[in-house]
């Protein structure tokens, strides 16, 4: 076949003269080799620089950069390597047909970065783009090869020639793999390994090139002259061709290389632009969790001093009124206890949504920690602070969904007033949580304004707090005081109900009405009654050796001392300190001290019973009255509380409360004290209905061990008569220092044995 005066996959001619003396000029085959190496890496380069540009312009400038160079290495390469073609005649070349096969080159070329653009390729397309740029880059060999006039004809061995294609697709295979690899890395191995593979590229263009070489044969026609070279300028041109191609090559190179650098510090820069970004979100951030509450987003009490402080200082300036109300949710620990905590912070954004809605947008809501918050308001007048919060209670009471249930929260508030209760942000705070403390001991749901009462009270149980704690520690000032307690089926006092009393150095006789509460607030209630129990059992110790053996004495105990795992091992602790025998202690709970844990109260109680010591429950009906949880627990004795026997014996339903209470008690075999007995009409009305003993001012008040003795002479001297002439005590009376009706009712105390 005859093509651009090619002889195809055509046989040799039987005649003609076939030159075989051709060689290659070793220096320039070297020099071309150079050329399509450097091509080759500054493809590479292209490549990567393609693949990392984010503007498709840019793209597009290193597609066709790129494709300059890997044309431009390939047609150097190939006619240098022509030039170093050596033949005993003389060659000159085609100008069109040079021209062309660098089209052909850089076709080929475009082709195979083209191919290298595409984000996803898959095997069918390497092979399909290998196949067209190895048919490009044979087709430009040929072409070149067509472009050598001489006078002899060219003849090409079918096998090597489709070697010389096979070798083009493969090596435009290689290149195409390699460059799709090496687009991405970076550092030293990844610079050697692509010099290696810039190597083995120019290699397959090279092997290309010679084996194309090698399929061709010159053969002179019959008849035709042989012109010999002239003049031989191959080295010249060669060395010319090669320094421009490795120019494009070195400053394609050194473009890739600065926008290499150039991007590596524009994405510094973006990184550094995304690092102050999350710096400055994280400073949000940081700012937002220092100064609101995660749980409400209401501000917290940080961000809530500095704003207040700011709110302040307006209003001094401008002379205006400003209220500070603390809120409390009543009963709110019960929630947490009762359907775990999540369902408390449930509430608590419930809550504070009910707030924000009552209020104005102007005033300020935070939320200063587990369900305690704080509302600052301008005001004109007092009643304005006052409706605010009714409006608050108000909203509260709106029934809330949670955990399955309907419930209806309240809240109890403390106010306090700018200028007139503060003019600081510590004083104002301080002066509404001491008002927020005086709706709680109000019985809840209620609202009160500071006024400097409250102030003067608080300094009160702050002084009487320390002067207790060094009592405790130095046992002075503390007593204990002691109140007969008779039987009505012997006619003799059976037994002692100890009660403490504090003698203070300024404000003289102090009942357990005025400490047990900050003893119980301030963790020194388990030292009290630790105290009060060991001096009760030296005492009676003391009346055994005085002929009082039959005595026992009983000791209240609190809610809180109940909830110690050592109470048993004190217990017994204490009566072998003093000598005595477990029956002659009685050891009196109250009824809400009962209901916290009750299984562990009650094998907590058995362990004491299990010693000997007598159990009683004290104030019975003021608190559960819980009849299924009475008679699993391991009681002696129930004492009826003095507030059913007052009315007694003119009132019918405390009549028939008392009669109830005592047939229920004989029922689960407990014996029966009725305390508060004041006159004798109640004497005889207890004795008639079974009761088992009495307590009360008819028979004594609570009296020193000191005055002890002669009481107890006086009752045991006595028949049952006594009662009707003996008692000095005016029936009714209120005695200061005595167990008070006040004190036995009051919800914090109890009484509680103190």
């Amino acid at each position: 076949m005859d093509w651009l005066g090619l002889q195809l996959f055509a046989a040799l001619p039987t005649s003609g003269q076939i030159l075989l003396d051709c060689q290659h000029e070793p220096f320039l085959v070297s020099l071309a080799y150079v050329v399509v190496c450097a091509a080759s890496f500054a493809t590479l380069d292209m490549a990567e620089r393609q693949s990392h540009s984010e503007n498709p312009s840019a793209r597009r400038q290193w597609r066709v950069l790129g494709a300059c160079c890997l044309s431009g290495g390939i047609w150097a390469m190939h006619f240098i390597s022509m030039l170093a073609f050596r033949a005993p005649l003389e060659i000159h070349y085609d100008v069109a047909l040079t021209g062309l096969s660098l089209l052909l080159a850089l076709f080929a070329a475009w082709l195979a970065m083209n191919s290298l653009d595409r984000r996803d390729m898959r095997p069918r397309h390497y092979l399909q783009a290998a196949t067209c740029i190895g048919l490009g880059i044979t087709l430009m060999h040929y072409v070149g090869m067509a472009a050598l006039q001489t006078s002899a004809q060219q003849y090409y061995q079918t096998s090597l020639l489709l070697a010389s294609l096979g070798i083009a697709i493969a090596a435009s295979l290689v290149a195409l793999l390699m460059a799709r690899y090496f687009r991405n890395g970076s550092g030293t191995l990844h610079l050697v390994m692509k010099y290696g593979a810039s190597l083995l590229m120019a290699a397959g263009i090279v092997g290309t090139h010679f084996t194309g070489m090698a399929a061709m044969t010159l053969v002179i026609p019959q008849g035709a002259s042989l012109s010999l070279p002239t003049s031989d300028n191959s080295l010249q041109l060669g060395l010319t061709i090669a320094c421009i191609t490795l120019l494009i090559s070195a400053s394609s190179i050194s473009a890739a290389l600065a926008d290499k650098k150039l991007q590596s510090k524009e994405h510094d820069l973006r990184r550094v632009s995304v690092l102050l970004s999350q710096l400055d979100q994280a400073r949000v951030s940081l700012q937002q969790a220092a100064h609101y509450d995660a749980l409400t987003n209401l501000i917290n009490r940080r961000g809530f001093n500095q704003v207040f402080a700011e709110r302040l200082a307006d209003h001094a300036a401008n002379e205006s009124m400003l209220a500070v109300m603390f809120l409390d949710i009543d009963h709110f620990k019960r929630i947490n206890d009762s359907l775990g905590h999540a369902a408390g912070d449930d509430l608590l954004k419930v809550i504070a949504d009910h707030i924000k809605a009552a209020t104005r947008s102007q005033d300020l809501v935070a939320r200063f920690g587990g369900d305690e918050f704080c509302i600052v308001t301008s005001l004109n007048n007092r009643d304005e602070a006052r409706h605010l919060a009714l409006r608050i209670m108000q909203r509260m009471k709106d029934p809330i969904d949670l955990g399955g249930r309907r419930m209806v929260m309240t809240t109890s508030i403390g106010i306090s007033i700018y200028p007139d209760d503060g003019r600081n942000t510590e004083e104002l705070l301080k002066n509404a949580d001491l008002a927020l403390y005086q709706s709680k001991g109000c019985g809840r749901n209620n609202l009160n304004f500071f006024n400097t009462g409250l102030r003067t009270r608080a300094t009160l149980e702050l002084q009487l707090e320390e002067e207790l704690r060094v009592a405790l520690l130095e046992e002075r000032g503390l007593c204990v005081h002691y109140q007969p307690i008779f039987d009505l089926h012997t006619g003799q006092v059976a037994k002692l109900e100890a009660l403490v009393r504090w003698q203070h150095p300024q404000h003289g006789l102090l009942g357990p009405d005025r400490f047990i509460g900050i003893a119980e607030a301030n963790g020194l209630i388990a030292d009290l009654d630790l105290w009060v129990l060991r001096r009760a059992c030296e005492d009676l110790a003391q009346l055994n050796r005085h002929g009082y053996a039959n005595l026992k004495v009983t000791v209240n105990c609190s809610a809180l001392t109940l909830g110690r795992e050592e109470l048993p091992a004190d217990v017994e602790m204490a009566l072998l300190l003093a000598g005595l025998a477990p029956w002659q202690l009685e050891l009196e709970v109250t009824e809400n001290a009962l209901m916290g844990d009750i299984h562990r109260v009650i094998n907590l109680l058995k362990r004491i019973r299990g010693q000997g010591v007598a159990l009683s429950i004290d104030d019975f009906g003021t608190g559960y009255s819980s009849l299924a949880y009475l008679k699993r627990l391991p009681l002696d004795v129930l004492k009826i509380d003095r507030s059913f026997i007052q009315d007694v014996p003119a009132s019918q339903k405390d009549r028939e409360i008392v009669q109830a209470i005592i047939m229920m008690a004989h029922t689960l075999h407990l014996q029966v004290v009725t305390e508060g007995v004041e006159t004798v009409e109640q004497h005889e009305f207890l004795a008639a209905h079974g009761c088992d003993y009495l307590q009360g001012y008819l028979l004594s008040r609570p009296v020193p061990l000191a005055d002890l003795r002669p009481v107890l002479e006086r009752l045991d001297r006595q028949d049952s008569d006594f009662i009707a002439c003996a008692d000095t005590a005016v029936p009714g009376s209120p005695d200061l220092f005595a167990d008070s009706p006040g004190y036995r009712a009051g919800a914090s105390i109890a009484r509680r044995g103190h």
